[in-house]
């Protein structure tokens, strides 16, 4: 039986790789024509795992995406699987060089600038949908905060409302019981940007009243009693002060209704596609996600940019091997070396609760071809595109800088969008190999699939099928320009995936820092 041509059932995606990736499942014995050479697999590969394309002595860097990716644990020979028990972490030098690689993308051709029909908020904030929010400040109040949101479900609210996407109840876990510095200022910023969100009409705001998340502080502090002309000033209100549960439902649902006929008054109109901020997340990925959806994810993002709007890159233990590819692409050596500083402190953070950044990936991750923390990086890092990184943002502080930035999160997936959407993200992308099924509200989130398999299998929660780029029918470019229709599509008022099953009221997931009290 002759030799399977390489490019049939396998990438090898920069030329001095040791590695290559299998389209699909490969038995032991297969035989793969490598120019006038013959590789013979010694071991089954499954779709999107490695093999060694080389033989690899002990100790020597393994390379994939022209990168390091980890270190041979013993002597390995072409043909064999490359993976968990033959491929070490090990921490290696980088180069952090500032601005070495800034390459500005190509301006847009003249008359070819782009629309999408958006609500139009005071001071100039453009929302893709239409929300009305009930913030809880501490999970003491989080029941309360439901039960008044609850009041406005079922066809008699649809009915009335049409041009308003829901009342929503964010909550949480936290709000008291922390220390009353840097953790509680972090859930207030994250709470600020929920108020502040473009895709939130109006809102209320719910306190128990003796919590260390005070609402008067809150909203003074962020000055959210500063309205701008047109603004609809919120409602804020204590459980104690109001006299118990059942009279703050009712005092909060009159608020409620109170903000609703100006939220339904709201019209879509066109706005440029500079008032977009996509949030940029991967999650459930595997070994195809570096090479299918995540850099035609990076094709989308940089034609946004190109627009003029902001690509916001997150998960910071998710670039962790990578981050030196980003300084060199940094607009000043102040951008980069403050992405570096977040990667020391991300270090530190994992040494004083006695962890390492490499236990990443997850047990998901691994079975789908995933190795080392520095090969999940260097895919995740192509959902950024080439654009020159323009912004390093603190979790869900405001995103203002048009292109590509980057916000510190943790990689856990709802902790990294809520940080995204409380910065300002109003559209969002999220990528996987393995079937992440998430969602969240205020913000529209697009699912990607990495695979044709998963995008069959999973074609209710899926919005795009980025598999056909392993498949050959596609090209990364191609897939990448899909995806930027269904973010113009979406930002538009089409319902994603998540939408359609009613994802996205238990997501809201802020990042909690420090010691329960």
């Amino acid at each position: 039986m002759p030799a399977v041509p390489f490019a049939e059932v396998a990438l090898r995606l920069r030329p001095d790789d040791d590695v290559a990736v299998a389209k699909s499942p490969l038995k032991a014995g297969c035989e793969i024509a490598d120019g006038p050479q013959v590789l013979c697999l010694n071991q089954d590969i499954g779709r999107g795992h490695k093999f060694a394309v080389r033989p690899l002595a002990d100790g020597s860097i393994i390379r994939k995406y022209g990168q390091t990716i980890g270190f041979a644990r013993g002597a390995i020979r072409p043909g064999d699987h490359v993976h968990l028990h033959n491929l070490a972490v090990r921490d290696f030098a980088r180069d952090y060089e500032f601005g070495t690689n800034v390459r500005p993308l190509p301006p847009l051709p003249a008359g070819s600038e782009r629309t999408f029909p958006g609500f139009l908020r005071p001071g100039g904030r453009v929302g893709t949908r239409n929300y009305v929010a009930v913030i809880s400040s501490v999970n003491c109040s989080a029941s309360v905060s439901k039960y008044v949101a609850e009041r406005f479900r079922g066809p008699d609210f649809a009915r009335n409302f049409p041009g308003v996407d829901g009342v929503v109840a964010f909550t949480h876990k936290s709000g008291c019981a922390m220390p009353d510095d840097e953790p509680t200022r972090l859930l207030q910023r994250v709470l600020a940007g929920i108020a502040r969100h473009p895709n939130i009409a109006g809102y209320v705001l719910i306190g128990l009243g003796c919590e260390v998340n005070q609402t008067e502080r809150l909203v003074k502090d962020f000055h959210l009693d500063r309205l701008q002309p047109g603004e609809q000033a919120p409602a804020v209100m204590n459980i104690q002060t109001q006299g118990g549960i059942a009279k703050t439902i009712t005092a909060a649902v009159a608020a409620v209704e109170k903000l609703l006929p100006a939220a339904a008054a709201q019209r879509r109109q066109p706005m440029p596609l500079s008032k977009l901020t996509l949030g940029l997340n991967c999650g459930g990925s595997d070994g195809a996600s570096g090479i299918t959806a995540n850099p035609a994810l990076g094709v989308a993002s940089d034609e946004l940019v190109r627009h003029g709007a902001a690509s916001v890159l997150a998960e910071t233990p998710e670039i962790y091997g990578a981050e030196h590819l980003l300084t060199r692409r940094a607009l000043s050596r102040e951008i980069g070396e403050k992405l570096v500083a977040q990667i020391r402190w991300w270090e530190a953070h994992a040494r004083l609760h006695g962890a390492s950044i490499d236990n990443n990936p997850s047990v998901g991750n691994k079975a789908g071809g995933l190795t080392t923390i520095y090969e999940k990086s260097l895919g995740a890092l192509a959902k950024g595109g080439q654009a020159p990184l323009a912004a390093v943002y603190q979790y869900a502080e405001a995103i203002t800088t048009p292109g590509l930035g980057f916000m510190d999160t943790p990689g856990f997936d709802p902790v990294s969008m809520t940080g995204l959407v409380c910065g300002g993200a109003n559209v969002g992308v999220f990528t996987t190999g393995r079937g992440s099924v998430y969602g969240c509200k205020p913000m529209p989130c697009i699912k990607v699939a990495t695979n044709t398999t998963l995008y069959d299998w999973m074609r209710d929660d899926m919005d795009i099928n980025a598999g056909t780029i392993l498949d050959g029918t596609e090209t990364v470019d191609q897939v990448g320009h899909r995806i930027l229709e269904e973010i113009i599509a979406v930002a538009g008022g089409k319902r994603t995936k998540s939408e359609l099953q009613g994802i996205g009221d238990e997501e809201f997931a802020p990042w909690l820092l420090g010691p329960v009290f």
